[in-house]
């Protein structure tokens, strides 16, 4: 049985294109997937992600918990309210999950992780928490979720949501967040632009989520949001990275901090190896020249050996086909290869990424490294 956020009313009555996802029924579109990826990138629109889970660490213990829980170092966090990105790993330096970690105090933390992950998270971070003393797992269902992204999501929030909005959080840095009243306003997103992302009482959802639509804030979907996130090149959990591969193969090995050294993360041992013996794959990013459409799992053929991509579809603003493609490690931006799509051979170019980023190409014709 799927699970129905505070929004699930709200969305069925605009009319959008229910569908099941991570056990939740969520927004696939509203009419308009390509619209609503533009109104994020030109204007302000707004995602429910209160499937997201929540989770609050108290206690002394929190940071040291962290310490070993995560691959990034915690330590970098001194200031309240800044957030970290961070991978969870297994004892094999696998990714179970990729999570933002927020500082709120010394003995107060808070995750937010995956919707598909959650009780396989759950149960991981409970099970490592056993070995701390002082330090309390709390899953905070009783919260909604609402982004609001896009080169006007600040101010659109502010007028929806009041003064107190633009007073604390207008000139918030990125990944830094600020509780406003009932609010928990943090600068992180999914999509490569400006905004904000609200964490509030479920019981406030619809009202707040109103206001934001008489603001001018668009309401967005799950096909948006990926179409957003794959422009802005941000890994998807299960398809850019998973289990079986490491943050060094996924393009997130600038998420492993290595120092401290004496810092002994879950996985570390495993992550030494491979980078001491050599990673043989890695995460490139991929612009079809023939036309047709990348997706997940087509063969890709380079000259040091073939890969597959791992996220592909059309590019509503560069109005062509991209992808985030896993290839053999000699592989390098400005290489061509050849996509097998549906019994044919389509000529593509591999590129760095991000694609988009605030709403502009990062393509350049010469990305040779």
């Amino acid at each position: 049985m799927n699970q129905h956020t505070a929004l699930y009313e709200s969305h069925v009555a605009a009319g959008a294109r229910m569908v099941a996802f991570g056990g939740w029924m969520m927004p696939l579109h509203y009419g308009s997937q390509v619209q609503e990826h533009h109104a994020v990138r030109r204007r302000a629109g707004m995602f429910d992600v209160s499937h997201m889970t929540r989770v609050d660490l108290r206690g002394a213990g929190a940071r040291p918990f962290l310490r070993r829980l995560v691959a990034n170092n915690v330590d970098k966090l001194t200031e309240r309210g800044k957030a970290l990105y961070t991978c969870m790993l297994n004892d094999q330096g696998g990714v179970l999950d990729d999570l933002i970690v927020y500082f709120l105090d010394e003995d107060w933390f808070r995750l937010v992780v995956n919707a598909a992950t959650r009780d396989k998270d759950l149960a991981w971070i409970n099970d490592a928490a056993a070995a701390f003393a002082d330090v309390e797992v709390g899953p905070r269902p009783e919260l909604a979720m609402i982004a609001v992204q896009g080169p006007e999501a600040r101010a659109r929030s502010a007028a929806a949501l009041g003064d107190g909005i633009r007073e604390a959080a207008g000139e918030l840095p990125p990944f830094h967040a600020v509780t406003v009243g009932e609010y928990f306003v943090s600068t992180t997103g999914y999509t490569g632009e400006d905004g904000f992302e609200i964490i509030l009482p479920a019981a406030r959802a619809a009202a707040t989520w109103q206001a934001l639509l008489q603001s001018g804030v668009a309401p967005c979907g799950l096909g948006a949001r990926d179409t957003l996130r794959l422009e802005a090149g941000m890994n998807l959990y299960g398809a850019d990275m998973d289990e079986q591969t490491t943050p060094l193969e996924s393009g997130l090995g600038w998420t492993v901090a290595w120092e401290p050294a004496a810092r002994d993360f879950i996985g570390r041992g495993a992550l030494e190896r491979l980078r001491a013996q050599g990673v043989t794959r890695r995460l490139v990013g991929l612009v079809l020249e023939d036309r047709g459409v990348l997706r997940g799992h087509q063969t890709v053929i380079c000259s040091g050996g073939a890969g597959e991509i791992t996220s592909g579809s059309y590019s509503p603003t560069l109005e062509r086909s991209i992808a985030l493609a896993r290839v053999p490690a000699a592989v390098r931006a400005g290489d061509s290869c050849q996509v097998e799509v549906r019994g044919r051979s389509l000529a593509a170019r591999v590129v760095k990424y991000p694609f988009v980023r605030h709403g502009r190409s990062c393509l350049a014709q010469d990305q040779a490294e």
